[in-house]
């Protein structure tokens, strides 16, 4: 549920009302009890966005970044390790693993 702003006309009372999106404006003042209240245009909630995330608490801090990177460096050097073993010790020729061709 959205706060909206009020302002009311007669006394330049100006107030947050928490309400539903489909409740009717209000319209009385809390401040001189007149019905001279009006919704005003507001600047929002102040959602910063920024970088990739949305929130501001979904940027992580300096040494999450540092530990992710070198968990990403390691994956990385780990996987060039097995692809140089596997070529390496298969041997085969492309031939001989692949099944004959059938005449019919």
């Amino acid at each position: 549920m959205p706060t909206y702003e009020y302002r009311c006309n007669g006394c330049d009372h100006e107030w947050e009302d928490f309400q539903s999106i489909k409740a009717p404006p209000t319209k009385k003042c809390p401040g001189c009890g007149k019905s001279r209240a009006e919704r005003i245009i507001s600047a929002g909630g102040g959602i910063i966005f920024k970088g990739s995330g949305f929130y501001q608490t979904d940027y992580r801090s300096e040494s999450y970044k540092k530990g992710a990177s070198a968990d990403k460096k390691a994956k990385e050097n780990a996987s060039k390790e097995n692809a140089s073993k596997d070529s390496s010790s298969s041997g085969k020729s492309d031939a001989a693993s692949k099944p004959a061709k059938s005449s019919d």
